[in-house]
């Protein structure tokens, strides 16, 4: 499907979405400085021809402009002539979107996710036990297990995708850059934004879990 053929309703509704997200995770001190990136899917998907909504490189997205995003395709490319260039981390989304068929994907730096990314560097994972926000990710088990991916973070963004490939994990809709963010997917906006919350959530419980229990040592 190419890109004129996605209805104008479809364009609008994401770009209304991503706004409304914008406002509030900037509200919330999660894109410190011109930090983290939003992306929203548009038309039917096919993982080798698929178009995104996602925030233009370099925006303060504590404020709202008509230039806050642009339209790429399944290769980050913009769909549209713009002087706009997509968010450096778009390659990322793009092969997020290939390998889930996600609608939505939200980035956000916060201290909780990278302090907690760095801790558990070694072990390439979040280990998480029974906490009851893993009900966030559709994993009704009694005291479930999870353990949230970790990923190396480079400068030359190319050289993440690799790992970003090989260590998604199916049933968990996130993936944490190494002292940098998280990623967070969903079938939607909603989705997406209920996931990123939970993961947020856990987090900061895992980090003041760690220090009791290592104070009580």
């Amino acid at each position: 499907m190419s890109f004129q053929q996605i209805a104008l309703e479809d364009k609008q509704r994401a770009l209304s979405e991503l706004q409304e997200v914008k406002e509030l995770f900037a509200s919330r001190g999660w894109f410190p400085g011109t930090s983290g990136n939003l992306s929203i899917r548009v038309g039917d998907f096919n993982p080798n021809d698929f178009q995104f909504a996602v925030t233009a490189s370099g925006k303060d997205k504590t404020v709202h402009t008509p230039e806050d995003y642009l339209f790429v395709d399944q290769d980050g490319k913009p769909c549209e002539a713009t002087r706009l260039k997509p968010s450096a981390e778009t390659l990322i989304h793009c092969e997020i979107y290939k390998l889930t068929g996600a609608g939505a994907i939200f980035h956000i730096h916060s201290v909780f996710n990278s302090v907690i990314s760095e801790y558990f560097w070694d072990r390439k994972s979040v280990p998480v036990d029974g906490v009851e926000l893993i009900k966030g990710f559709n994993i009704w088990d009694e005291e479930a297990h999870i353990d949230i991916p970790i990923v190396s973070n480079f400068a030359h963004i190319p050289s993440i995708v690799p790992e970003i490939t090989e260590r998604i994990v199916k049933h968990i809709p996130g993936v944490l850059l190494r002292k940098h963010g998280i990623y967070a997917w969903g079938a939607n906006a909603f989705e997406a934004k209920r996931h990123l919350e939970a993961f947020e959530f856990i987090f900061e419980y895992v980090y003041r879990l760690e220090l009791l229990q290592r104070g009580n040592r």
